[in-house]
């Protein structure tokens, strides 16, 4: 399965190929995507993204997953986070949303096994 092309980004709003939904936060995987709820996890902007956010995409098999911060960053990524996702023997980027969204949709046109989750507001 290959990993769905994220067709359009804007403030607050997200499209994934292959999908009707729109999504504010969104996170994708080989196959499939869903809204990124917060409240699921409890996150906030800080600390920011928890493994606990992260571990459904982890579980896909992808190679590489990909963390959107938000347009001005404002999404906190804290180290541990990043080395949850190292440990599972998966390379991660942290981006501004805009420049994650380019990275993710690259890789997924070269057919890597891709994942990731993305914040469409600040």
């Amino acid at each position: 399965m290959s990993s769905p092309e994220i067709a359009s980004l804007s403030w607050g709003q997200m499209k994934v190929k292959g999908c009707s939904a729109t999504y504010k936060d969104c996170k994708v995987w080989p196959g499939g995507s869903r809204a990124w709820d917060w409240r699921e996890t409890g996150t906030n902007h800080s600390p920011g993204v928890q493994p606990a956010d992260l571990e459904e995409v982890v579980k896909k098999g992808v190679r590489t997953l990909v963390i959107g911060r938000g347009m001005s960053e404002a999404l906190q990524v804290p180290p541990s986070t990043v080395d949850y996702v190292k440990k599972n023997g998966i390379d991660v980027l942290v981006l501004q949303t805009e420049k994650a969204v380019e990275e993710y949709n690259a890789l997924a046109a070269q057919g890597v096994k891709v994942g990731g989750v993305f914040h469409s507001t600040c």
